[in-house]
C-alpha cells in the first residue's frame, strides 16, 4: 500500500463512489457508478479554453478542445480509459481540458465504442477512423491514452506503422494494459492493488474479447518496435499494469525508440484524477504535460 495522505484520501473518496467489486455489478451501474465518479472529480476548465462537439465518419463522436493560447500546429489524440467498459467524453473532460491547456495545443478525444455491446475490434476501429481523419489534414499528431485508451493508443501507433502512415510524432501511455501474463511480476505482486486488482484486469480483457494473437490488441507480443514514435510512458508503482508500462518502454529503447519512462512511486491506478489532491498525482501531472509538450513542440 502508498502511505501518502492524499493517495490514500483519493482512494478512499474513489470507494465511495465505486466499489471495489464494481466488476461484480451489471454493466449499467458499473457505468452509473463510473459517471458519478468522474463527476466527482470534475474541474473547472482553464480559462479561455472552448470546446466542440463533432462526429467523425458519421457515427463517432469527438470533442475538440481549443486552448486560449495554441503554440503549435500538432494536435493531441486523447483515448480514454476505462477498462473498454466505462468512460466517455465526459468521463475526462477536465483532465483533457488542462493536458490541451498546458502543452498549448488542440486536443480532440474520443467516445469509442464500449464492451460489452461492442467487443474487439470495435473500440480499436473507432479509434483507427478518427486517427486517420486527423493524420489526413498534413498536420503531425501525439497519440495519448490511459488504461484501456494506453492500450489503444499503443495499438494505433503500431497499426499506423504496420499501414506506412505517417504523421504520429508521439506517443503518450499513462499506466496501459498491454497484454502482460497476468501470473508473474506486478500481476503479482500488486494482484490486490488498491484501485484496479488482477482479477480487474482478467475480467476486462474477458469481457473484450481481443484475440491473444493479435499484437494491435497485446501490443508486449509485437514481434518488432523498431521505427515506431517517440514515447512518454508513465506507470504508477502500485498497479498490475506496471510491468506492462515498464517492459514495452525497454522493448522501444532495445528497439532504438526515443522514451522516456517514469514509474510514480506512490501512485494506484487513474492516479490522473487524483491530480487535484495528491503531492504525488499533482507532480506525476506535471511530468507528464511536460512530456507532451515535448513530443508535441511546445516545451
Amino acid at each position: 500500500m502508498p502511505t501518502e495522505p492524499g493517495i490514500l484520501a483519493f482512494h478512499k473518496r474513489c470507494q465511495d463512489f465505486y466499489p471495489a467489486d464494481a466488476v461484480d455489478a451489471s454493466i449499467q451501474q458499473q457505468r452509473a457508478w463510473y459517471d458519478a465518479l468522474c463527476a466527482e472529480f470534475d474541474a473547472p476548465s482553464p480559462e479561455g479554453l472552448t470546446r466542440s462537439d463533432e462526429i467523425v465518419g458519421g457515427r463517432i463522436p469527438v470533442r475538440r478542445y481549443r486552448p486560449a493560447d495554441i503554440a503549435t500546429q500538432t494536435q493531441i489524440f486523447y483515448i480514454h480509459g476505462g477498462g473498454f467498459v466505462v468512460g466517455s467524453l465526459q468521463s475526462h473532460d477536465a483532465i483533457c481540458a488542462e493536458i490541451a491547456h498546458a502543452a498549448k495545443a488542440e486536443l480532440v478525444s474520443v467516445d469509442y465504442r464500449l464492451a460489452p455491446e461492442h467487443v474487439w475490434p470495435a473500440a480499436f476501429d473507432d479509434c483507427f477512423a478518427v486517427l486517420t481523419s486527423l493524420l489526413a489534414d498534413g498536420r503531425p499528431l501525439v497519440v495519448v491514452g490511459d488504461s484501456a485508451g494506453g492500450n489503444l493508443a499503443a495499438g494505433m501507433a503500431l497499426k499506423a506503422k504496420a499501414e506506412a502512415l505517417s504523421g504520429i510524432v508521439g506517443q503518450v501511455l499513462i499506466y496501459p494494459g498491454l497484454g502482460g501474463d497476468l501470473v508473474s511480476g506486478s500481476y503479482q505482486e500488486m494482484a490486490e492493488a488498491p484501485g484496479l486488482s488482477t482479477a480487474d484486469v482478467a475480467y476486462y480483457r474477458d469481457v473484450l474479447k481481443a484475440p491473444p494473437e493479435n499484437t494491435f490488441a497485446h501490443p508486449l507480443k509485437a514481434p518488432d518496435l523498431s521505427g515506431l514514435p517517440p514515447a512518454y510512458i508513465t506507470a504508477a508503482h502500485f498497479d498490475p499494469l506496471r510491468d506492462d508500462a515498464a517492459d514495452y518502454a525497454k522493448g522501444l529503447i532495445a528497439a532504438g525508440v526515443n522514451v522516456t519512462y517514469r514509474d510514480e512511486p506512490q501512485m494506484i491506478h487513474a492516479w490522473l484524477r487524483a491530480r487535484h489532491m495528491s503531492e504525488g498525482a499533482r507532480e506525476g501531472f506535471v511530468h507528464l504535460c511536460r512530456g507532451i509538450s515535448g513530443l508535441v513542440g511546445t516545451l
